[in-house]
């Protein structure tokens, strides 16, 4: 007898073998007694957008590193080999792993003559302590760290597995030590490993650097008209929900390394740009809190120090109208927020991506009520992308990034919207 495999996946709905793939996995590797031998975690990229992220708390900017199931499957399989699969409420997490497998090209030997279930023998055991992982780790005293993150849940129900095994488990669940023995006798297929690299939730705020930080100091050519016309609009649409996100982080670096825009260059076009935006700030010659509080949440985003910001705001660059209009757009007075070049008209074309916090269907409503027109699909006509994630990796989401539409987030959308209302209500009471 080789022991226990206690298995956790994350995912992105609860739909295995279609949409639905494996967003983080855990395996503790436990003895026949049930002491842990070894633990292994890692995220895993879904290729897809990572479903109610409310729940398992996983974000795209993390996944974005981590290795597909593809890349992870040998690594599986040979942990999982010759040990009886086990999870808390195990057929859900079994058919998780046996369709990522299978998806890969390998049918492996996880049904349900070879799998355990401590939610099963919990209640086989101890029929009136709580059924959930959180419910049954109170009634014995387990610890559970952090419910929804693989490795927490995983451990939790390795330590339930151990009591279950010093309670008679093996006496009380009728045919266990024959599921055990299917277990280390069915061989697996020979699946070969790449040697790919666990990836843990938080690896984004290490490698994910701020774009500035990735160019080169300065260059000695002196910028073209074009290249800071193009430079600024890409800051605009970055800053559209006041968010920079890895995406966006990395679609910013690669301009400026491709037209070799040092980090001296893009600091001097930051602060122009905060000087159209104070410019707009003043336009109607009071500066209340809210504005001075969204000036400096962008120049934070954009890293040009306080004391410059606010020198900045204190004394904007009085530009010319034309420059005025290409790097912002003015909204009327008292509207409490320094609002981008960016607008949507009535009739543009918005699509929608994610599990969003919001049923989707409150936030068609709303587009719709704003003259807007929510649209299924990306094309090269639709003007705005809202997801529940901006780094999403959605087929949605990845075409509006080959296409340059922006994509933002709720909040940004909302603020959009409420930026379009302004707009519309100016325009009415000039209109009468």
């Amino acid at each position: 007898m080789t022991g226990y495999a206690v298995v956790d996946v994350e995912t992105t709905g609860l739909f295995p073998g279609g949409h639905d793939r494996i967003a983080e996995i855990a395996i503790v590797q436990v003895d026949s007694d049930g002491q842990i031998e070894d633990t292994w975690t890692t995220l895993v990229n879904p290729g897809r957008d990572l479903g109610p992220q409310q729940i398992h708390g996983i974000s795209a900017s993390d996944t974005r590193h981590a290795p597909t199931f593809n890349d992870i499957a040998g690594l599986v399989a040979e942990l999982l080999r010759g040990r009886t699969f086990v999870a808390h409420n195990a057929q859900f997490d079994r058919r998780f792993v046996w369709h990522a497998f299978a998806a890969t090209g390998y049918g492996v030997p996880l049904i349900a003559p070879t799998t355990l279930c401590t939610m099963r023998t919990g209640a086989q055991l101890f029929p009136t302590a709580p059924r959930s992982l959180a419910g049954a780790c109170f009634h014995h005293g387990v610890t559970l760290g952090s419910a929804h993150e693989a490795l927490s849940d995983a451990r939790a129900a390795a330590d339930l597995l151990r009591i279950y095994l010093a309670g008679g488990a093996r006496h009380a669940v009728p045919g266990w030590d024959d599921i055990v023995e299917l277990a280390a006798t069915t061989p697996w297929p020979l699946i070969p490993a790449t040697g790919a690299t666990p990836v843990r939730r938080g690896i984004a705020t290490e490698r994910d650097t701020h774009f500035l930080a990735r160019l080169a100091a300065a260059r000695t050519l002196p910028i073209t008209t074009w290249e800071k016309e193009e430079y600024l609009e890409l800051v605009d649409r970055a800053l559209l929900d006041r968010h920079i996100s890895a995406r966006e982080h990395d679609q910013l670096a690669e301009f400026c390394v491709q037209l070799k825009i040092g980090r001296e260059e893009a600091g001097a076009l930051h602060r122009e740009y905060l000087s159209g935006l104070a410019a707009v700030a003043w336009a109607d010659g009071v500066l209340d809190s809210a504005e001075v509080a969204d000036f400096l949440a962008v120049a934070g985003m954009l890293e040009v120090p306080v004391a410059d910001a606010r020198q900045i705001l204190e004394s904007p660059t009085r530009t010319s109208p034309d420059t005025t209009s290409r790097n912002t757009v003015p909204v009327d007075a008292g509207s409490g927020s320094v609002s981008s070049r960016f607008t949507l008209n009535p009739g543009d074309l918005v699509v929608f991506t994610g599990s969003m916090d919001e049923p989707r269907e409150v936030w068609e409503r709303r587009a719709g009520a704003a003259g807007l027109v929510p649209h299924p699909a990306v094309t090269k006509k639709v003007r705005l992308v809202v997801a529940a994630d901006p780094d999403s990796m959605s087929g949605k989401a990845r075409k509006a990034e080959s296409y340059g539409i922006p994509v933002v987030s709720e909040v940004g959308f909302a603020r959009i919207l409420d930026d379009v209302a302004r707009s519309t209500a100016v325009g009415a009471r000039t209109a009468g």
